[in-house]
């Protein structure tokens, strides 16, 4: 992406109708998983509620705080010039929470955030303990109008609904968009947990406005960005799954370790060599191992 102000070049690329290919975003819940973002060519990363929740042992339920995610976005920035998007979640819950978490992360360095409808406290749109509620379409609008108000266009705005995970029908949840759209989102995400990823085409079929859709594809992962952005699609947000890889090659090598009495790679457990963690913080660093 462009050199200069983040925002103004995720917003061009978003509104850019001539990519051919979508804008492509990845969880990065800290500078080793930002180092390797930027090192395999995505487009943005993406700060994620859950991975920052699990990385801090917290639940994914409004437990984390403003600044809790403008650290995270600050050592992002320590290791690349890739646009952070933050996940709020619903902001607290208010219009003047939203400003706070608005204002701490523009001046951690964001260049946009994501805002959705989930009733206050969240809950996760994947669980199966508790159902996901609704707040009111207007509070995510005056959220909108707030973040706009305090920090104008320097932040993209992503306006995200979970009418489709709290099982309404397309038809609201596209209404409901449309809502967010006008209030002045950037952008919106209609999320969508059906694995067959046919809701996630019904939504780019149905949606009928120049603002920009976000998809996060975690639950259909057998459409590739190429066909979200055939669909209609403008950026995809893989959200977890540089923590998931991480969490699943600590346990092999873990596992390895317990069976065989050291740390060797192996075809199911590999290690990176120590020198590579040393040159994450320090670029030149050199290391005898």
């Amino acid at each position: 992406m462009a050199d200069g102000p983040k925002a103004e070049h995720l917003r061009d690329a978003l509104n850019d109708n001539e990519r051919v290919h979508p804008l492509v975003a990845v969880g990065a819940v800290n500078a080793l998983a930002a180092h390797v973002a930027a090192e395999a060519g995505f487009d943005a990363l993406w700060v994620s509620g859950l991975e920052v929740s699990a990385a801090a042992g917290l639940p994914d339920a409004n437990v984390l705080g403003s600044r809790d995610l403008a650290d995270v976005v600050a050592s992002l920035g320590r290791v690349t010039d890739l646009p952070a998007i933050v996940d709020v979640d619903n902001a607290g819950g208010s219009p003047l929470t939203a400003e706070r978490f608005a204002r701490d992360l523009l001046r951690a360095g964001a260049a946009a955030v994501c805002v959705e409808d989930s009733a206050y406290p969240k809950c996760n749109s994947f669980a199966a303990h508790r159902n996901q509620a609704l707040a009111d379409p207007d509070l995510l609008c005056e959220q909108v109008r707030h973040v706009r108000k305090v920090v104008g266009d320097e932040l993209v705005v992503i306006a995200r609904t979970e009418m489709l995970i709290a099982e309404q029908d397309l038809a609201a949840a596209i209404a409901r968009a449309h809502v967010y759209a006008e209030a002045g989102a950037d952008a919106v995400l209609i999320h969508s947990k059906d694995p067959t990823g046919g809701e996630a085409r019904a939504i780019a079929e149905a949606w009928n406005r120049a603002v920009p859709l976000v998809s996060v594809p975690t639950a259909f992962p057998d459409l590739s960005a190429a066909d979200l952005r055939e669909a209609g699609y403008r950026l995809c947000i893989y959200a977890n799954q540089l923590s998931r890889a991480a969490l699943g090659g600590m346990r092999a090598a873990a596992h390895q370790f317990r069976h065989a009495g050291s740390f060797r790679s192996t075809g199911t457990a590999s290690l990176a060599e120590v020198g590579d963690l040393l040159r994450v913080g320090e670029p030149e660093a050199l290391s005898c191992l």
